[in-house]
C-alpha cells in the first residue's frame, strides 16, 4: 500500500511512502528494541553531545524543512520558519535540564545505608505524531526520549510523512544505529504495534477519538501513554482589561496556523463594558489577514489541512446562527478555489451551550458572548469537558490568581495564550489528555523510578 500526502493548496501530490508491513516492518521494530540495549548503556553526558550533534544536522536543513511543512500542510512559510526555530529552543531548553534532571537523587547516608534513585529509560517510546505542528509535535518527545536512554519509533500523521523521515534522517549517523525510525503505517496496524511487547511507552497527540483508541490499547498491557489530545480553549476579556492589546492577542491566537492548535482560542468571554468595542476592534484586526499561496511570504492565513475541516467550520457556523449569535465576518469556505480556505470568522453572541463553544473546531473561528461579571465569565469557562489552557486578559494579578485556581487546565495565562514555554509541563485536562511533555516532568513521564537500598557494612 502507498499513502500519497496531497497540498492543501493545490492538491497536488508532495510525496508518496510505501506503508511498513510484514517482515519489512519487523525488521524495524527488532533494530530499534536492539538499539536500546546499546544506546542505555552510553554515558548520559555523551547521549546529549550526541543528541545535539544530530539536532545541529537537523538546522542544517532548516529552510528544506520549513518548506516541507508549508507543501505537506499548507502552513505559511514564515510560520513554518517560526516553527523550525522552535524545536531548537524547545530542544535546548531539553538538552539544557537533562543531566540536572536524570542524574541520580541521591539521600543522605541513614545508619549505614547508601540510598538513591535512579531515572531509568523506558525502551522503545512510540510517538504518533500530528500533522499540525508537524516538527515541534515529535521533537517534544524524540529528544527527551533519547536524552532518557530511550530509543523511539515515529509514526507520523500521513499529512506530514516528510517530517517523520526527517527525525530519522538526523538521528541517523550516531555511536548506536536505529535509535529513531520512521514509519507508515494504517490506524490497523499501528493498534497491533501498540500490543507488541517491544513498545514500552506510547505517545499520542491528535483527537479524542483517536486518544481513546490508543488508551484502549495500551489498557491491555502495563505501559503507560502520553495523551495530548482537543481542546475548547477559553479567553477572558476582563473589566481592566487593556483592550488593543487583549484584541491583538486573542486575534492571533485564533487565527494563527489557521487556528489548527489544540491551544489555539476558541472561545471568547468579554465583558459587558468592552464588547461592543471588541468586536469591532477584532473586525478590524481580521481585516489584516491575507489568504493566499502559503508558500509566498506576504500570506499570512493558509489552507486548512483536509477539506472536511470545511464542513465542519460551516456546520459550527449554522448551528451558532441558528441558535440566535450574528454572523459579522465570514462564516463560509472560499468557494470555487482547489485550496481548503475558510476566512477568519467572528460571531457575536455565541449561547454557551452551541457547537462553536464547546465542540473543538480547529479552524480561524471566533465566537464570542458578552458577561456582566468576572462570576458569570468563569462560570461559562468551567462548562467544558476539555481542559487544556485558558487565558485571562487583565491587569490584575489577584484577579488572574483567583481563575488559575479554580479552572481546570493545564495551563493559566495571564495576557498571553497559544504558547508553549519548554521549563514549563504541558498538559491537560480531561478530554484535553493526560501526562507530561516538556520541562523535568517531561523526562520524568519517559522515565521509571528505580530505587537502589544498599547496606554498606555487614
Amino acid at each position: 500500500m502507498v499513502i500519497q500526502a496531497r497540498s492543501p493548496y493545490d492538491q497536488q501530490i508532495v510525496c508518496s511512502f510505501e506503508h511498513d508491513e510484514g517482515a519489512a516492518l519487523e525488521k524495524k521494530v527488532s533494530l530499534v528494541h536492539a538499539a536500546f540495549e546499546d544506546w542505555r548503556r552510553v554515558p548520559l553526558g555523551d547521549r546529549i553531545e550526541e543528541v545535539r550533534g544530530a539536532l545541529e544536522r537537523l538546522w542544517d536543513r532548516s529552510e528544506t524543512l520549513a518548506l516541507d511543512v508549508t507543501r505537506q500542510m499548507g502552513k505559511p512559510i514564515t510560520e513554518a520558519r517560526v516553527e523550525v526555530e522552535t524545536v531548537f529552543s524547545r530542544a535546548e531548553q531539553m538538552l539544557f535540564i537533562g543531566e540536572e534532571t536524570l542524574s541520580p537523587d541521591v539521600l543522605d547516608e541513614v545508619d549505614g545505608f547508601h540510598r538513591r534513585i535512579e531515572h531509568s529509560p523506558l525502551g522503545v517510546v512510540l510517538n504518533l505524531s500530528a500533522w499540525n505542528y508537524p516538527l515541534i509535535i515529535p521533537v517534544n518527545v524524540v529528544v527527551p526520549a533519547l536524552i532518557a536512554g530511550n530509543t523511539v519509533l515515529i509514526k507520523h500523521s500521513s499529512r506530514t510523512p516528510l517530517c517523520g523521515q526527517a527525525f530519522e534522517d538526523a538521528f541517523r549517523d550516531l555511536s548506536v544505529e536505529n535509535l529513531v525510525t520512521h514509519l507508515v503505517l494504517t490506524h490497523q496496524q499501528t493498534a497491533r504495534l501498540i500490543s507488541d511487547e517491544r513498545i514500552a511507552h506510547v505517545s499520542f497527540t491528535g483527537s479524542v477519538d483517536g486518544g481513546a483508541a490508543v488508551h484502549r490499547e495500551v489498557g491491555k498491557r502495563f505501559i503507560d501513554v502520553g495523551l495530548e489530545l482537543g481542546g475548547k480553549d477559553p479567553a477572558y476579556v476582563a473589566e481592566d482589561a487593556d483592550l488593543p492589546f487583549a484584541i491583538a492577542g486573542t486575534v492571533e491566537g485564533a487565527c494563527y496556523n489557521a487556528g489548527q492548535s489544540c491551544c489555539a482560542v476558541e472561545r471568547i468571554y468579554v465583558h459587558r463594558n468592552h464588547y461592543d468595542a471588541y468586536l469591532d476592534g477584532v473586525q478590524q484586526a481580521l481585516g489584516a489577514w491575507k489568504m493566499g499561496n502559503p508558500l509566498e511570504e506576504e500570506t499570512t492565513l493558509g489552507p486548512l489541512a483536509s477539506r472536511s475541516a470545511l464542513d465542519l467550520l460551516e456546520r459550527q457556523v449554522a448551528d451558532a446562527l441558528a441558535r440566535g449569535a450574528d454572523l459579522v465576518e465570514g462564516g463560509t469556505r472560499i468557494p470555487d478555489v482547489d485550496g481548503n480556505f475558510f476566512p477568519p470568522t467572528l460571531l457575536a453572541g455565541v449561547p454557551n451551550h452551541a457547537e462553536a463553544m464547546q465542540e473543538e473546531s480547529f479552524g480561524p473561528l471566533i465566537p464570542v458572548l458578552s458577561v456582566d461579571s468576572d462570576e458569570e465569565a468563569l462560570a461559562l469557562m468551567k462548562e467544558t469537558r476539555f481542559g487544556l489552557t485558558a487565558s485571562v486578559w487583565t491587569g490584575d494579578r489577584e484577579r488572574a490568581e483567583r481563575f488559575a485556581r479554580q479552572i481546570d487546565a493545564g495551563t493559566i495565562f495571564q495576557n498571553r495564550c497559544d504558547f508553549l514555554d519548554p521549563a514549563l509541563p504541558w498538559t491537560g485536562h480531561g478530554d484535553s489528555g493526560k501526562g507530561s511533555t516538556l520541562s523535568h516532568y517531561g523526562y520524568l513521564h519517559l522515565t521509571r523510578r528505580k530505587a537502589i537500598h544498599f547496606r554498606l557494612e555487614t
